[in-house]
């Protein structure tokens, strides 16, 4: 449901800027007042960008657009969480996730329509891959967010494997976080990963972005059943990759753990965890399960979740338990799914 066939301008970095001035023969610091516009300002439309004379706006005009799409629908948590529904470029949809915290606001992004993981306890992995999101569909999230000005973080945990789109995941980073763009601290990013081999570290090195790795068991054999990735790169390669990178400093390293009755919730595996991790900066993150519809799978009690984290915690490995937010609305970890949407 593209608006119409013209280029976006909202998604581009500051050398594409510069390329598309250049292409259309303006001065070269109309890149910059473009970049100021987009990611400063926020503009709608290119008539606001007034210190562009009216000739190079109508230049733009021509065969460009802002790219900005607001959401369809939204959905209300009696918790205070909002579930949006994006449109994409291509004509498909996303859902994407504003949590309010007190004095923290936090958005989950998508990054892909659907998800290739097929994780077993996820509803985006139902839903099969659909395609990747472009930098402008993922940027869109934030940049027409009803909220945006609210906004103290943003997470990739929602629709997607962030390392299987690598490409546009970097890009939007770059924009969040350079002084052209909205010049954010990379610590107010997150982004997510099962661990895709080569991808994973390419991430690492291009950005200085918070991490999250899917565990959800410390056991390779058992991971496997959970996560298909596993296979691709095991969660002893994505360890073995972590202690190559120095998370003592600003940048946070986390791992992300669903805890599943009587599946990965005893005391075998915290004591794999605490092993697996040792001589790591790191936290662990674990997560209340949600059903999900022909999926044998039932969450573990608050008292062994508390259990657990206490173990974690008094051998050294600091631990949450992470509040769930938005179930009401199908918005908490592991529900996105806009299959329905996209095959109507």
């Amino acid at each position: 449901m593209t608006t119409d066939n013209k280029t976006p301008l909202m998604g581009q970095t500051i050398d594409e800027l510069k390329e598309t001035v250049r292409q259309l023969q303006m001065p070269a610091f109309t890149a910059g007042q473009i970049a100021k516009w987009l990611y400063e300002k926020g503009v709608g439309d290119i008539d606001e960008m007034t210190n562009l004379s009216k000739a190079n706006r109508e230049k733009l005009k021509l065969q460009y657009t802002i790219g900005a799409m607001p959401p369809l629908e939204s959905q209300h948590s009696k918790d205070g969480t909002i579930k949006y529904l994006f449109p994409t470029r291509s004509g498909r949809f996303v859902e994407t996730v504003y949590i309010p915290d007190g004095d923290r606001a936090t958005l989950c992004v998508s990054s892909q329509v659907g998800c290739k993981m097929n994780c077993l306890f996820c509803q985006t992995g139902k839903q099969g891959f659909e395609g990747n999101l472009t930098a402008t569909d993922i940027l869109n999230q934030i940049y027409s967010l009803p909220e945006r000005e609210k906004l103290t973080n943003v997470v990739f945990m929602g629709q997607g494997e962030p390392m299987d789109n690598l490409d546009n995941v970097l890009t939007v980073t770059k924009i969040l976080t350079e002084k052209y763009g909205f010049q954010w601290s990379p610590k107010r990013i997150t982004v997510s990963s099962v661990g895709v081999k080569n991808k994973l570290k390419r991430f690492l090195d291009e950005s200085q972005c918070h991490v999250a790795i899917s565990m959800h068991s410390p056991i390779p054999e058992q991971r496997a059943q959970l996560m298909p990735a596993e296979k691709g790169m095991s969660i002893k390669d994505v360890i073995a990759l972590m202690h190559q990178y120095d998370f003592t400093h600003q940048r946070r390293l986390s791992f992300e753990y669903i805890m599943f009755k009587g599946v990965n919730d005893t005391m075998m595996h915290a004591r794999e965890i605490v092993r697996l991790t040792e001589g790591l900066e790191c936290r662990v993150n674990l997560i209340r399960f949600h059903k999900i519809p022909d999926v044998d799978l039932d969450g573990t009690p608050d008292e062994k979740m508390e259990s657990f984290r206490d173990y974690l915690t008094k051998h050294g490995v600091f631990t949450t338990i992470r509040a769930s937010r938005g179930q009401d609305i199908w918005a908490a970890c592991g529900l996105l799914s806009t299959k329905r949407k996209n095959n109507e």
